[in-house]
């Protein structure tokens, strides 16, 4: 076995996490104040997607980026808002619309999406203000209601301005429904972007990936006891930290199996996106990932249960060993089928009913 993660390999992980935490703090979790200008005006309507000034990976950010890019494209007037002027991330590629907070007056007619992460704060958004809670993570939403009680929900119950709670997968909109009767609940598809995210042209060396900023403990415990059964002989062992969005592409394209250590996610991004490059993927589903653990390509174990997450990857790194090309055929196959499930049609469907009748072209 080759590695790039060895020794007390979950202590560096957390060592690195702390030291980012230090040079990137997490951003604020209070909405930004808004200006709001309740007489007509004569431009056009506008959505504005508030951003957090968070500029490391996250698929979350990523995704609210898209958002703005998918209704620019669909010929709505659109732009992401950031607190500090000059802003913008920089750990992917593009051009999508970006305004500091302090240039933005919302106008009649408008509508602001905003994350959950703001929580109870979102109700100090301008009353009049038509609104989309877009809910990435409803575990999220969970934890603060643990915290603020019923305040932290507050956003989603009895509020006029709300136009739709938008979710990114099945489970958490039943969730939401359950917790938020009587709610507009949408659940939103997000694309699976083939520019970035698909199969090599020819089978990929006997790598596994993983994202070491997920559990990094169960990570370093799955990794132990494949090593000390042998079961990694041959293969090279690749932490996925600090990339960009293309070189993480690149990495899961060089790679022929994930190992997912996913938590209570909303959709769950990295092993769909690993599908997607035609990786076998083996590991935790966070729940919400099983619309698209489809076995045999993706392995579904149970949350948490360490020693069946090596059980299995051990049989499937060994399946995959001895015929590459076939696993590398199957993958290839797979991802166009999930391709086509996570489409950008739908996906631009979805975003565009959220919005106001007479807002789309």
């Amino acid at each position: 076995m080759t590695t790039m993660a060895t020794g007390s390999r979950a202590g560096r992980a957390l060592a690195r996490r702390a030291l980012r935490r230090l040079r990137h703090p997490d951003p604020p979790r209070r909405v930004p104040r808004l200006a709001w200008a309740p007489a007509a005006t004569d431009r056009r309507r506008a959505v504005w997607v508030l951003a957090p000034d968070w500029d490391r990976p996250s698929g979350g950010v990523r995704k609210l980026y898209r958002t703005v890019d998918v209704l620019t494209g669909a010929g709505v007037r659109a732009a992401i808002v950031h607190r500090r002027p000059g802003f913008r991330c920089t750990w992917f590629a593009h051009d999508t619309p970006v305004t500091p907070v302090r240039d933005v007056v919302v106008g009649p007619g408008d509508v602001v999406v905003v994350p959950e992460i703001y929580g109870p704060t979102i109700r100090d958004l301008p009353v009049g203000v038509p609104r989309v809670v877009l809910d990435q993570n409803l575990f999220v939403t969970l934890e603060s209601l643990a915290r603020h009680g019923r305040a932290a929900v507050a956003p989603y119950l009895d509020d006029p301005d709300l136009l739709a709670v938008a979710v990114v997968s099945d489970h958490n909109r039943d969730l939401a429904e359950h917790l938020f009767p009587g709610a507009p609940v949408r659940r939103i598809r997000w694309a699976i972007d083939s520019e970035v995210w698909h199969p090599p042209p020819a089978p990929p060396p006997l790598r596994v990936a993983y994202m070491s900023r997920r559990r990094a403990d169960e990570a370093a415990e799955v990794l132990a006891v494949l090593s000390l059964r042998g079961a990694l002989a041959g293969w090279e062992v690749v932490a996925v930290e600090d990339r960009t969005e293309a070189e993480v592409a690149d990495l899961l394209r060089a790679s022929a199996v994930f190992l997912s250590f996913g938590r209570r996610e909303g959709l769950g991004l990295p092993p769909l996106e690993a599908l997607a490059c035609g990786c076998r993927v083996v590991g935790f589903d966070g729940f919400a990932g099983r619309e698209f653990f489809d076995a045999p390509y993706a392995v579904r174990v149970e949350d948490g249960e360490v020693g069946a997450l090596a059980r299995a990857a051990e049989r499937v790194l060994a399946e995959v060993a001895a015929d590459p090309a076939a696993a590398w055929r199957a993958g290839r196959d797979h991802a166009a089928r999930l391709a086509a499930r996570y489409c950008a049609e739908a996906e631009r469907r979805d975003l565009v009913s959220l919005l106001p009748a007479g807002m789309v072209p």
